[in-house]
């Protein structure tokens, strides 16, 4: 059951959504473009080969862009007009809607607080545009294609991992693989104790495992397909999770406020 807190915060988001907001519009233009670049890109490949070796790294590197932006950015307040505004939105608005007892929406309005803006889908594309260019300059043009539509493609899975971290509870987010991991992964990161350091990743936890970001204390193979399970959660973080699971009497917009206790475990990764 969720807290009065978050209950009040919701009413009010919800009140203040524009009547024009349309969430199956907002996903559709997100996916159709998206689509349409991948589609694009594999349409102009030729004959490639080797370079489909290219989405290992790029792959590799989007996945720690994600936590970086996610660390450093969505959680830490920078002063600078867009960087401040991605923060606005996530630690003041998305972490205040979402809490770990009650993570998920009910209509296609919440879209609103799920999915990104389309102005990040631009950014993506000309920042993809960009490296796609260079990497047709310095190797070939198969090379930058698969550049451009790797990019795009992990844009999309993160926004359909976060979605379903956010449903309710069905057969499918429970039982595939993957899914199930980024879902306990992306709820316990909802906790108002730890959301401020943990489970940074949203598609896979492979940077919060090489990073130590991880709640869990477990191998690499054990964190990609953990799943639902919480038996290997770091024991030095169960009395936080645990304090701020119910009790929000310590969160603010800015995220909670730790005893000295519970500082020094946030700041042992």
């Amino acid at each position: 059951m969720m807290t009065e807190r978050q209950r009040k915060f919701r009413e009010n988001y919800k009140a203040n959504i524009s009547p024009m907001y349309n969430g199956l519009l907002h996903i559709s233009v997100m996916y159709l473009t998206g689509a349409a670049a991948i589609y694009y890109c594999l349409s102009h490949l030729n004959a490639a080969r080797w370079e489909w070796l290219l989405v290992i790294p790029i792959f590799l590197a989007g996945n720690f862009v994600e936590w970086g932006m996610h660390r450093f950015v969505m959680h830490r307040r920078i002063d600078v007009f867009a960087l401040r505004a991605i923060y606005e939105r996530h630690t003041r608005e998305h972490h205040q809607y979402f809490s770990d007892i009650e993570p998920t929406i009910d209509t296609t309005r919440e879209f609103r607080i799920v999915f990104f803006p389309w102005r990040v889908l631009i950014t993506l594309g000309v920042g993809g545009t960009i490296l796609g260019f260079a990497a047709s300059r310095l190797i070939d043009l198969n090379a930058g294609c698969i550049v451009f539509l790797t990019m795009v493609a992990q844009y999309l899975v993160y926004e359909t991992f976060h979605y379903c971290c956010h449903v309710h509870e069905n057969w499918f987010v429970r039982n595939m693989p993957f899914i199930n991991t980024i879902r306990r992964h992306h709820t316990a990161h909802h906790n108002m104790g730890i959301m401020m350091k943990y489970n940074m990743n949203l598609t896979f936890p492979i940077a919060d495992w090489v990073l130590g970001s991880s709640d869990l204390r477990r191998g690499f193979l054990g964190t990609l397909f953990n799943g639902y399970s919480d038996k290997h959660v770091k024991e030095e973080l169960r009395p936080v999770i645990a304090k701020f699971r119910n009790d929000h009497s310590r969160v603010t917009l800015d995220g909670p406020e730790l005893s000295e206790n519970e500082r020094q475990v946030m700041t042992a990764i």
